[in-house]
């Protein structure tokens, strides 16, 4: 499609596109122009920053930093040792604790992390997905303890594990059994904390992998797809959940296919939610969306350059009709943002909402004839790619088979090879570099923050009561054995001060861990 360098009605035409079948209007369906009626007229996405370093004082210094500079939301980033079920103290936690997120142990962590910042006026975001039940229960513990209630938390966690067998890797458990915790959650949160958005089906780190932008689309809504069979073969009710279901996707630098992106997958879900599994609210039609700006497309070269791409990338990002954003730093490249970065990122979000007026008219591009036939084309590979995931009996194969992660290595594979080819132009690496780069300052963590929070973990197994944490963490090992709501067990650990590794561990006796097929 790019190949054509102009578009007129007849492009239209011959893709039978009719504008009030396939656009209809602001906060109605499809959807493809927004979900509300008013968009950013109404009120402005909310600029959700990703932060978290080292401990949890650091990463809580951090959070009121950023809502001291006018963030609206907080989102959490977890080190790997939390993600993926270790103890800071554990053998395997050794030398990363703290190192890419905050590191969280117990309700302690938690209390600390979120120390002053008032969690019934605050929406969180949590990047946590084979861990999500375990995080979730320490946010709501913490909210217990301030006497909050639960029905006035508001935030996301990620809990996307299927994308993690695709493109990210940090899982624990075996596809069905990790499929069983996702559902369990949106069980019990539907009930206990009905403003919670208990996964974000996530595209984004598909694309950072380097899928095209028609497969970061495809597999994300193949992956939803999976996760409302599921639910509805637990016995849920569709329009019981289906309307706090929430997504993730990236924002890349070519600017009228991310928008086409956002405005397809508005289109195809509510035509997914509507006719294929029949739900009745409009809400649970409507598809809300993350979006963070491409940390693959940052460069440690003149990354003052980044600036620039986050900007195009956010701006997309406003174009095609999110409702959250987050901005990354012109230095994370290189290592964390430091604050000065942060800042600069967050004021790109905010000149955008008050200095551009993009957010003055309500999708201000439908209608183009290049856009909507760009929208229309990316719809079209979507359907394409769901036909092949249907033959193979849907994702869960598709992924066990190694076929969605062959497809994406193929595409990253070609995108690099016109990038050392000079096709695709990187601005700074393979066209206009220079001989030196700027000394850029960057964040570093404390090595000693490793020690001290050792330390915490293995002061807190000293003095909490032993018999009520031990007999709480048997809990959960007989609810993942006997089919119970893994949920209230969960929750009782973590408030007895059972660790994130002994609660994941007490899963990992029952349903073992995945071993991932080579792909070749």
């Amino acid at each position: 499609m790019r190949d054509q360098p102009f578009f007129t009605q007849q492009d239209l035409d011959d893709a039978n596109f009719d504008p009030h079948r396939d656009l209809g209007e602001p906060g109605q369906f499809p959807y493809t122009r927004g979900i509300q009626p008013t968009m950013y007229r109404g009120r402005l996405w909310t600029m959700r920053q990703y932060a978290g370093m080292g401990d949890a004082e650091a990463s809580n210094l951090r959070y009121k930093f950023l809502l001291a500079n006018g963030t609206a939301g907080l989102s959490v980033a977890f080190d790997l040792p939390t993600q993926i079920g270790y103890d800071s103290d554990d053998p395997m936690a050794l030398g990363e604790v703290g190192k890419v997120g905050v590191a969280i142990d117990s309700i302690e962590d938690m209390e600390r992390l979120f120390a002053g910042i008032p969690l019934d006026k605050i929406s969180t975001s949590m990047t946590i997905n084979s861990t999500a039940s375990i995080l979730l229960a320490l946010y709501v513990a913490v909210a217990r303890r301030h006497n909050i209630p639960l029905g006035k938390l508001s935030g996301t966690v990620q809990n996307d594990v299927l994308k993690e067998y695709i493109a990210r890797g940090t899982y624990i458990y075996p596809v069905h059994h990790a499929l069983r915790i996702v559902t369990d959650m949106l069980a019990w949160t539907t009930t206990n904390v009905p403003e919670w958005n208990t996964i974000s089906i996530s595209g984004y780190h598909m694309r950072e992998a380097g899928s095209t932008a028609a497969q970061e689309l495809a597999f994300t809504l193949a992956n939803a797809i999976a996760y409302v069979q599921t639910a509805l073969d637990a016995g849920m009710e569709i329009d019981a959940f289906a309307p706090r279901l929430s997504f993730f996707f990236n924002a890349h630098n070519d600017l009228f296919e991310e928008i086409a992106k956002f405005r397809a997958a508005r289109r195809l879900w509510a035509h997914i939610m509507r006719d294929r599994f029949a739900a009745k609210n409009p809400r649970s039609w409507m598809l809300r969306f993350h979006t963070q700006t491409a940390g693959s497309t940052l460069t440690a070269q003149q990354p003052e350059n980044n600036i620039v791409r986050t900007t195009l990338q956010a701006l997309a990002a406003v174009l095609g009709g999110t409702q959250s954003l987050h901005t990354n730093g012109y230095d994370e490249a290189l290592a964390l943002p430091t604050e000065e970065a942060a800042r600069i990122a967050l004021r790109t979000q905010q000149i955008l909402a008050h200095e551009s007026g993009v957010a003055q008219s309500i999708d201000p591009l439908a209608g183009s004839y290049f856009l909507e036939s760009l929208t229309n084309d990316i719809e079209r590979q979507v359907q394409e790619y769901f036909a092949q995931i249907e033959a193979m009996s849907g994702m869960l194969k598709a992924i066990e088979r190694g076929w969605v992660q062959q497809e994406i290595q193929n595409a990253a594979y070609r995108h690099q090879q016109q990038v050392d080819s000079g096709e695709v132009v990187v601005v700074g690496v393979n066209r206009y570099s220079q001989e030196e780069d700027p000394d850029i300052p960057t964040q570093t963590i404390d090595e000693n923050l490793e020690r001290q929070q050792v330390d915490r973990v293995r002061a807190l197994r000293l003095r909490r009561n032993q018999q009520r944490c031990q007999s709480a963490i048997d809990a959960v090992t007989d609810a993942a054995r006997n089919g119970a709501n893994l949920m209230p067990a969960i929750l009782e650990a973590v408030e007895s001060c059972a660790t994130v590794g002994e609660i994941a561990g007490a899963m990992r006796k029952v349903f073992g861990e995945y071993r991932e097929s080579v792909v070749v």
